[in-house]
């Protein structure tokens, strides 16, 4: 499996549950509404069905330098579950590997900082508390 490539100045927005073709609309319309600049490529091909962290990790880690994706937001069975619909949003740059959960409403800050390099995913990390959702600078 390779990971595809986002568009340029934009953020993957992989989805890895296909049970909830509604939610994945609704988790889409949320990103829109907060996104002026297009900061999400969305992929929703039946090939990443079930894809896990590791198994993105290892894609591309496989990759050629120039097919490498530094991070991706995953569309998975809790985001996809959820009320929130907060993106599991995974670092493919360097290990540790480190994942945090972001609300549809602060997919364009989180990306745009991301995509910059002005930030990396362990900024939003809260090495305290695993199941925090980063929902924005204003929170």
């Amino acid at each position: 499996m390779s990971l595809p490539l986002p568009r340029e100045d934009s953020s993957l927005v992989l989805r890895t549950d296909f049970s909830q073709d509604a939610a994945w609309e609704t988790l889409k319309a949320a990103i829109d509404a907060e996104d002026e600049q297009g900061e999400a490529t969305y992929v929703s091909d039946p090939a990443y069905d079930g894809a896990t962290v590791q198994s993105l990790i290892d894609a591309d880690d496989a990759a050629d330098d120039d097919a490498k994706v530094c991070h991706v937001f995953v569309a998975d069975a809790v985001a996809l579950g959820g009320g929130e619909h907060a993106l599991l949003m995974v670092d493919l740059f360097s290990p540790p590997y480190q994942t945090v959960r972001v609300a549809p409403t602060a997919f364009a800050e989180v990306s745009a900082n991301l995509t910059i390099a002005n930030l990396d995913v362990a900024d939003y990390a809260d090495e305290d508390d695993p199941g925090w959702i980063y929902r924005g600078s204003d929170y």
